[in-house]
């Protein structure tokens, strides 16, 4: 009997022993993860205060001089974005978190309309309302009758502060273009054979996957890219609606994007991008056509096309590095909506119901009847600054952009 009780209680105190043991490791791996989220946020916090090339290549250093305390950090070029990479490390545990970083829009600078100095009124007819501080010609805006139909909107034509506009629009800055450059021009590696899977999904942590289709003129069906992935082609490309993309960038001297295409991406062009109707781009998405040499013969116009029923959240842009006689245009057609930025150092050309939740900065507007093409007139179109969210964050390559950084979207961790 004595045996058999001090077997049990044997038993019980190596229980409370191991239990005690088990219970204090939980413990400290706790303590460890608390301390490594911690850290982590720290590390977010230090690419948030610093500049886009601050940390182009990965630096690991402690915080307070401990060695527990010990992260890495690293910003990659994105597109028109800046990725940052920030990891907390404690020996051979790791904790990591990866995100798009973009700035605040500064408010002083901001506007539903800025319209380049033409020295002409800008003109609105048919039910159009413009909301939101507005920098136009200081000839004005006045009403106007245009296809059998007057002016029909609030007896307030303009919903804002009217500023006079300078002669030429604000620069895109040319920090974040010259980055710009440099990343449209990277090394394409070779030619690529194809898609091995109909699904891939690529990490930050990884180097960039790149599918160089060279001169090939390629259609993306049937296949899901998310992540750290490069399209390029040196001619025409395809993008059809059962492709579905995230965050993936696209990079051709022509885009094509065919009607009923539902995602969020990158697409840079260097002569045109045409977005077919009843698309969805989510944000944050970019169409930018870029030329960045300087020719001096341009055979046809830059040009952005979104046409029907399209919804677009994020930016739409044209850039020439040296202005040429035919100018760029941006064409929003009927019923589409952009949430965000719209600049063009050419036209902004807008269908009947367009709306622009956001900014547009433009040289001049555009506008096609059956009959008439009318400059300078903005007719049944909607254009206000305040029906964007205050959570937008804008590219710091806009002339809108303040310096400081926050997190546009998070992407992955652990």
């Amino acid at each position: 009997m004595v045996i058999i009780i001090a077997l049990v209680i044997g038993v019980l105190c190596s229980s409370l022993i191991v239990a005690g043991y088990y219970y204090r490791l939980q413990y400290q791996k706790m303590q460890r993860y608390q301390l490594l989220q911690r850290n982590a946020g720290s590390a977010v916090n230090l690419l948030l205060a610093g500049q886009d090339s601050t940390y182009t290549h990965p630096e690991t250093f402690s915080l307070f001089h401990l060695d527990q305390d010990s992260v890495c950090v690293q910003t990659i070029p994105w597109g028109i974005y800046t990725i940052g990479v920030a990891k907390a490390l404690i020996q051979r545990d790791t904790l990591y978190r990866i995100f798009a970083m973009a700035q605040a829009v500064d408010s002083s600078k901001w506007a539903a309309i800025y319209q380049a100095d033409s020295a002409r009124p800008l003109a609105l007819s048919g039910n159009t309302s413009i909301t939101g501080d507005v920098f136009i010609s200081p000839a004005g805006v006045n009403q106007a009758y245009v296809n059998n139909q007057a002016y029909t909107g609030d007896k307030v034509l303009i919903k804002g502060k009217i500023h006079a506009s300078e002669k030429t629009l604000p620069a895109l800055m040319a920090g974040p273009m010259a980055a710009l450059q440099s990343f449209m021009q990277q090394d394409r590696g070779n030619i690529s054979g194809g898609f091995k899977s109909d699904s891939i999904q690529h990490s930050f942590l990884l180097p960039s996957l790149i599918f160089n289709f060279g001169h090939a003129i390629a259609t993306l069906s049937d296949i899901k890219l998310s992540g750290n992935i490069i399209l390029f082609s040196d001619t025409a490309l395809t993008i059809d609606s059962t492709a579905v993309l995230r965050n993936v960038i696209v990079i051709a001297r022509s885009i094509t994007v065919h009607s009923g295409f539902h995602g969020n991406c990158q697409l840079f062009a260097q002569d045109t991008i045409g977005i077919q109707g009843n698309c969805r781009f989510g944000y944050p998405s970019c169409a930018a056509v870029l030329r960045f040499n300087k020719s001096g013969i341009v055979k046809t116009p830059a040009k952005v096309g979104l046409n029907k029923n399209t919804v677009f959240a994020g930016s739409v842009f044209v850039y020439e590095a040296e202005q040429s006689a035919l100018k760029p245009v941006v064409h929003i057609g009927r019923q589409v909506k952009v949430s965000g930025q719209v600049y063009s150092p050419g036209y902004v050309e807008l269908e009947d119901h367009a709306e622009i939740a956001g900014s547009v900065f433009t040289r001049g507007f555009l506008y096609q009847s059956s009959f008439t093409r009318y400059e300078n007139y903005l007719i049944n179109v909607t254009v206000s600054s305040k029906a964007l969210s205050p959570y937008y964050l804008t590219p710091g390559l806009f002339p809108v952009a303040q310096k400081k950084h926050k997190v546009l979207q998070w992407l992955e961790a652990n």
